[in-house]
């Protein structure tokens, strides 16, 4: 063990104490089950994680989607707990489950720009939600204007010694950002715990978080129908692509930062194992957080180990210092999770994406989808926009038609390239997507709709570079667009087409059409050139 793993571990522990008990009260529950949570997470993931900086440990996102998916169904404490577990037993259940079918690429279908508006619009949720607790103010409301609208009429109520202790807090914590390698969290949090029981704020008015339960006790599981278990898994499986794309994210921005290897189906079998083992504390869902995970790059950690050292470090300080921790002030822990999710509030991936003019209304319409319809409705509307941005861009209908550039074998968008040129006679079209189901019969409908509005075109090459592979409907439009352009007298040739495509085609009982195959447009075009030779010269 290296020294820079010791120092990291303790200095990601002391992080991951005020934070966790912040995120057990997001999600409605005693903060003991998110500090064993952490451990469990931390120590299970450096034995079965490959990343050597990755935290495995309770997040905000994660804390907010649990509250959102308990507040479906309301339960008083003991229920709540059993159900919550279940929760995560079923993600770990899931990932497991995941990686087993090595369905790593899932990650994919969440975009980065949907993930980016779901992370802005569930910081913003969480960090408004805060207010209250640094201000003292009870506030109720259904939606989230209703409650903007209720904590500015509130003002008058606000309580001065709870907003004072808030923002102290909170600017200490903003400041001490500057220094990475310093434990801002943690220092604040004793601080914190020194001006509650020197100034005697509970007496004048401060809530406080009172005693740490920290005794670990066998979980129990409620008796579910199938009804109920069908309701949790609607809402656990978008958590586990949630969780998962989040902390994939972390993990491989961490390793291309180091030029380490990750694997994403491993990966999945870690995070896996780690909720597996939340469950079995009674602890929160556990995912690879950037915030801790940073915090342990930025701290110097070289191995897995640093992860080892913060569950034991967060082990001892929830057997040693838990009276301490009774005494911490609300406000100060509404001010540590407002510092850490101050940075998913910066604008400029966004405003990147306007600049590009990309997916910017994607990611607008994620976090738009949180704001207005709450965390677990949000998060459905963020998978979905993944998806229907994926399935817009295959199925909108786009062929190139391409042109060789100068004597070369290199063939290109003549729309592009004023400089190429088409052969006589010869149409050469390219589908710019795969060809599948859902855009096999309309993207070849235009290549023919462009042959038969040009009367000078003889023969039709169809490169097929981007199709790997084609499903039955892309198939059978493959060998209708052929039987129609034949039948209208154009000679058609496929170019570029991939052995699976080819070996579809034959076993389609399509030889004729498979023989009119080549790999390359340039052997397509000599092909082509040669039947219409031969044509000519036939009596």
């Amino acid at each position: 063990m290296r020294s820079n793993d010791l120092v990291a571990g303790l200095c990601v522990a002391g992080l991951m104490l005020p934070e966790a008990v912040a995120y057990a009260g997001i999600a409605g529950l005693p903060p003991q089950h998110a500090i064993f949570a952490g451990i469990a997470g931390c120590l299970v993931y450096s034995l079965a994680g490959r990343s050597r900086f990755a935290i495995v440990s309770p997040t905000s996102s994660s804390a907010a989607i649990l509250a959102a998916t308990l507040a479906v169904v309301p339960l008083p404490g003991a229920a709540r707990i059993a159900f919550a577990t279940v929760v995560v037993g079923m993600a770990g259940l899931l990932f497991l489950l995941a990686a087993a079918v090595r369905l790593g690429g899932l990650t994919g279908f969440i975009s980065r720009p949907v993930l980016r508006g779901f992370a802005l619009g569930i910081a913003l949720t969480i960090i408004l939600h805060q207010f209250p607790v640094m201000t003292g103010a009870s506030i109720q409301a259904s939606s989230l204007a209703a409650f903007c609208l209720a904590l500015i009429r509130s003002i008058p109520a606000w309580h001065p010694a709870s907003v004072a202790t808030g923002g102290i807090a909170l600017v200490l914590l903003l400041a001490l950002r500057r220094y990475p390698a310093v434990p801002g969290a943690f220092l604040v949090l004793v601080g914190g715990i020194a001006a509650s029981y020197c100034l005697d704020l509970h007496n004048h008015g401060v809530g406080i978080v009172g005693a740490v339960e920290t005794a670990l006790t066998l979980p129990t599981f409620p008796r579910l129908d199938w009804n109920d278990i069908s309701r949790l898994g609607q809402f656990t499986v978008p958590l586990v692509l949630i969780l998962f794309a989040e902390s994939w994210g972390t993990i491989r921005t961490l390793a291309l930062r180091h030029g380490d290897v990750v694997d994403a189906d491993h990966e999945l079998a870690a995070l896996g194992l780690a909720n597996v083992a939340s469950a079995l504390v009674q602890g929160l869902p556990v995912g690879a957080g950037f915030s801790a995970g940073s915090a342990n790059e930025a701290a110097g950690a070289t191995s897995r180990m640093s992860s080892a050292i913060a569950a034991a470090g967060l082990a001892i300080i929830l057997l040693m210092a838990m009276p301490f921790v009774a005494l911490l002030p609300e406000p100060v822990l509404a001010a540590v999770v407002i510092a850490a999710l101050v940075h998913a509030l910066d604008p400029t991936p966004i405003l990147r994406l306007w600049r590009l003019d990309r997916d910017q209304f994607v990611a607008l319409g994620a976090a738009a989808g949180v704001l207005v319809l709450g965390v677990l409705d949000g998060m459905l509307v963020a998978i979905a926009l993944s998806l229907a941005a994926l399935v817009r861009r295959f199925a909108t209908p786009r062929v190139a038609r391409l042109g060789r550039l100068g004597h070369s074998h290199d063939y290109v968008d003549v729309a592009r390239h004023a400089d190429a040129v088409a052969p006589p006679h010869v149409a050469i079209w390219r589908p710019t997507a795969p060809l599948f189901f859902a855009n096999a019969e309309r993207m070849l409908g235009l290549v023919v709709s462009g042959a038969r509005g040009d009367p000078a075109i003889h023969a039709v090459i169809l490169s097929l570079e981007e199709s790997y592979d084609l499903d039955s409907t892309a198939l059978d439009a493959l060998i209708e667009f052929d039987r129609t352009m034949t039948r209208d007298g154009f000679c058609v040739q496929l170019a570029r087409a991939h052995d699976r495509v080819r070996d579809l085609i034959a076993a389609a009982g399509e030889t004729d059409l498979d023989q009119r195959s080549a790999y390359s447009v340039d052997d397509a075009v000599a092909q082509i050139d040669a039947t219409l030779s031969q044509g000519r010269n036939e009596p």
